[in-house]
């Protein structure tokens, strides 16, 4: 008997709003900068909503909010900030500098002699 599998969705694992905020805020840890990660994250998102409801409250049509979100899709910054509005969510910019500063500590630490 052979057996039968199911391709995984991550919106199958989306189910309240702290799942969604801790996969976006690892997104935006985890992005190298193109978006991509971010964008993947916000098209499961937005898929364990109601497409259409979410197209007309972000004044998209759904086929463009498929193709934004998509992996070649581009969203400009208004686009995402419409969808994540449409999500109950805000973006939010916040400093590099722990980063910066974590960086120059390991290797401030790497390069030293026991």
């Amino acid at each position: 008997m052979s057996e039968e599998y199911r391709r995984f969705d991550a919106a199958d694992y989306i189910k309240t709003e702290e799942n969604v905020r801790g996969l976006l805020k690892a997104a935006v840890d985890e992005d190298i900068g193109d978006g991509a990660v971010i964008r993947a994250v916000l098209k499961h998102v937005a898929q364990t909503q109601n497409m259409s409801a979410l197209a007309r409250d972000t004044g998209l049509n759904r086929g463009n909010l498929y193709e934004a979100l998509s992996e070649d899709g581009n969203p400009t910054l208004a686009t995402l900030l419409k969808v994540a509005n449409a999500l109950g969510l805000r973006l939010t910019l916040e400093p590099v500098e722990d980063r910066a500063r974590d960086a120059a500590a390991i290797t401030k630490q790497g390069s030293t002699s026991p």
